[in-house]
């Protein structure tokens, strides 16, 4: 390839903003922080072994929330993000199931959420930081909130 194609071909897939702007010829992709922060939280989530996203105080906001009319699950939850020019990193907080390997576990969501966020946007993930605040252990309270919360439902 000539120098000339070279250059050529750079100025049409620039990267130039910190919140991932992709600049083409044709014009420019903005993705936000909050966007690449929810595509991570998703794709952490989809791992089996992880039980939950955030840390305890992010959890306990979480259900609130959730318990509001009208309230929604934030999906970023335990998620944060810096997204450069052309590159992203991602902070995971996450609980995990007992007895899942978590060195498997972690090395499980930074393939889920490399993928996802490379595939969505177009950004290169440098590094996924996974820190496991807990572990969930399923006690027989959990079995009676579950029953009773099912009767409440029906």
């Amino acid at each position: 390839m000539t120098t000339s194609n070279v250059q050529a071909t750079a100025n049409k897939v620039d990267t130039t903003s910190q919140s991932g702007t992709l600049t083409t010829t044709q014009g420019n992709t903005t993705i936000a922080d909050t966007v690449v922060a929810k595509i991570a939280g998703i794709a952490a989530r989809e791992v089996n072994g992880v039980h939950a996203l955030g840390g305890a105080t992010s959890r306990a906001f979480g259900a609130i929330r959730e318990r509001i009319p009208g309230g929604t699950t934030n999906l970023s939850q335990g998620i944060s993000v810096e997204v450069g020019e052309r590159q992203a990193a991602v902070d995971a907080d996450i609980v995990a199931d007992y007895g899942v390997s978590i060195p498997e576990l972690a090395k499980g969501i930074r393939r889920n959420v490399i993928s996802a966020i490379e595939q969505m946007t177009g950004l290169e993930v440098i590094e996924v930081n996974v820190t496991v605040h807990d572990v969930y252990i399923e006690s027989e309270d959990d079995n009676e909130e579950d029953a009773r919360t099912e009767a409440r439902v029906q």
